[in-house]
C-alpha cells in the first residue's frame, strides 16, 4: 500500500528510435551516457506481485501475438521487490522494463543514467496530474499502469445524519463538526498514531500545506531545498494540528489505534468516529470487512478548502498511480510498443474490473463496468480536475528523509513537539 530532485549538467547521448519512444539516458552526466540496445529484440518486464498481474499478463500475451519482438513478464514478490531491483539495476542484468511508484523511487535511476526518457506523444493518452510523479527533471521517465490513489475523507453517512450535518467543505465547516461530533461522544476524526502508522498524520500535513501553500512548495523541498521549511505555511500547518489534536478532533487515545480492520476502519464502520483521512484503498478495507456498509453507507468528499491559503482547493495529495520505466538496456522498438498497451481499452477495462481507476484519458468511457462505479467516477474526476497530484511525501523523498519526517510528524501529533519544535526537528534532518 505504503512505498516509501537536484540540478546539474548533463550530456546524453539520444538515439531517435520511434515516436513513442526517445532512448534518451535520463539524467545522464558527462561521466556517463547511457544507451540502448538495437531497436528490435526481447524484453524482460518485471511486475510486483499483485492482483493486477493477470491484467499485465494479458496485455504481454496479446502484445506478443503481434508485436516486434517478445516481451517475458517476472513476478516478483512484495517484501523482496526494491531491495532486488536496486541490486539488479546495479549489474548486467537489470530489466528492460519495470514497475515502479515514481518520485523519490527513480531518481537514483535518473542520476545514475539508467532509465531512458519517454516520448512526450504518450502524455495525451493520460491525466496530466498522474503524470507529474513519473517526471524527474522535466523529462518522462514512467508512465502510469496501475489505478490511481487519491487521499479524501470518508465518512460515516447514519452518524451524519443523525447528527443533521453536512461533510465539511471548508476549513471552518470542518472545525464546527468537530465541537458537534465532540458532543455526542463520537469522535470527529480517527487516525491511526501507532509508530508504523504516522503516515497516516502524515496525509494531514500534506493537504494543509498544499492548501495554505500550494503544491510549488513541497516541490522545491523534494528538489533539493531543504531550507523552505522554514516557510511560514509550514508553521501554520503545524499550529493548525496541533489545534486539533488540542481540542479533540482525533480523540484521547489514537496513539494506541492502528490502521485497518479492527482499528480506524472499525471504529468507522461501527460509529465511534465519524471520519477518516485516508487513500482511496479504505473503500476496498471496508468491503472486505462489512460489504453492506462499504455499499451504502460510506461516503466519501474532498478534502475542505482552507480560507485564505494559496492553495487550489482541487488540488489531491495521494499515490497518482503506478508506473512503468524503460532502462537503456532495453530493446527500442519492443519496449516503445510494449507501452502502448498501457493506455489501451482492453488493458484499462482489465484494470477497471479489478476495481481499479486508470487515469487514461480513456478510462471515463469504461468506469460503468467498475464494482461500484459512482465510487470509481468520483475518484477519477478528483484527478483529472486536479492542477496538481502530489506525490505521498513519503514516497517522493525516499526512505533516508522520508522515516525521520515521519517520526516528527508522530511527535507534534503526541504532543512531543511544539509546532516551533517540529519545525526545528524537520529542518535538523538535513544538517
Amino acid at each position: 500500500m505504503k512505498n516509501i530532485t537536484a540540478s546539474r549538467k548533463r550530456a546524453c547521448v539520444t538515439l531517435a528510435v520511434s515516436a513513442a519512444l526517445v532512448v534518451t539516458a535520463a539524467g545522464c552526466g558527462s561521466s556517463s551516457s547511457g544507451t540502448a540496445k538495437s531497436a528490435g529484440g526481447n524484453a524482460s518486464l518485471w511486475m510486483l506481485q499483485d492482483p493486477t498481474n493477470s491484467v499485465s499478463q494479458s496485455a504481454v500475451d496479446a502484445y506478443n501475438a503481434t508485436g516486434p519482438g517478445k516481451v517475458t513478464m517476472n513476478v516478483i514478490a512484495t517484501a523482496g521487490y526494491k531491495d532486488k531491483l536496486r541490486t539488479a539495476m546495479g549489474s548486467s542484468s537489470m530489466p528492460n522494463i519495470f514497475f515502479n511508484w515514481g518520485g523519490g523511487s527513480l531518481n537514483d535511476y535518473v542520476k545514475a543514467g539508467k532509465l531512458v526518457t519517454l516520448d512526450d506523444s504518450l502524455k495525451s493518452h493520460f491525466l496530466p496530474a498522474a503524470l507529474q510523479a513519473g517526471t524527474v527533471d522535466g523529462k518522462l521517465v514512467g508512465v502510469p499502469s496501475r489505478g490511481t490513489q487519491p487521499v479524501f475523507l470518508f465518512y460515516n453517512k447514519k452518524v451524519f445524519t443523525d447528527a443533521g450535518v453536512q461533510p465539511p467543505k471548508t476549513w471552518v465547516d470542518l472545525t464546527n463538526l468537530v465541537k458537534v461530533f465532540k458532543a455526542k461522544g463520537i469522535t470527529p476524526f480517527t487516525v491511526a498514531g501507532t509508530a508504523t502508522d504516522s503516515w497516516t498524520e502524515l496525509m494531514w500535513i500534506e493537504y494543509l500545506v498544499d492548501r495554505l501553500a500550494g503544491p510549488d512548495l513541497f516541490k522545491k523541498i523534494a528538489a533539493g531545498d531543504w531550507t523552505q521549511w522554514n516557510d511560514p505555511a509550514i508553521l501554520k500547518t503545524a499550529q493548525m494540528v496541533k489545534e486539533l489534536v488540542d481540542t479533540g478532533a482525533f480523540g484521547s487515545s489514537f496513539g494506541s489505534v492502528s490502521y485497518g480492520a479492527g482499528g480506524t476502519s472499525t471504529l468507522l464502520d461501527k460509529g465511534k468516529a465519524a471520519m477518516v483521512l485516508m487513500g482511496s484503498w479504505e473503500y476496498a478495507v471496508q468491503q472486505g470487512a462489512d460489504p453492506t456498509f462499504a455499499k451504502s453507507g460510506l461516503g466519501y468528499v474532498a478534502f475542505p478548502s482552507v480560507d485564505g491559503g494559496q492553495g487550489n482547493p482541487s488540488d489531491v495529495v495521494g499515490n497518482p498511480t503506478n508506473y512503468l520505466s524503460v532502462t537503456t538496456s532495453a530493446p527500442a522498438e519492443t519496449a516503445a510498443a510494449f507501452l502502448k498497451t498501457t493506455y489501451s481499452d482492453s488493458y484499462v477495462q482489465g484494470l477497471v474490473e479489478k476495481g481499479e481507476v486508470p487515469v487514461t484519458s480513456n478510462a471515463a468511457s469504461l468506469l460503468g463496468k467498475a464494482p461500484d462505479p459512482s465510487y470509481a467516477l468520483f475518484q477519477y474526476d478528483l484527478v483529472r480536475n486536479a492542477p496538481a497530484f502530489t506525490q505521498s511525501w513519503d514516497q517522493a523523498l525516499g526512505l533516508t528523509l522520508g522515516t525521520p519526517l515521519l517520526t516528527e510528524i508522530q511527535k507534534l501529533f503526541n504532543g512531543q513537539s511544539s509546532p516551533a519544535q517540529f519545525v526545528s526537528g524537520v529542518l535538523a534532518i538535513k544538517h
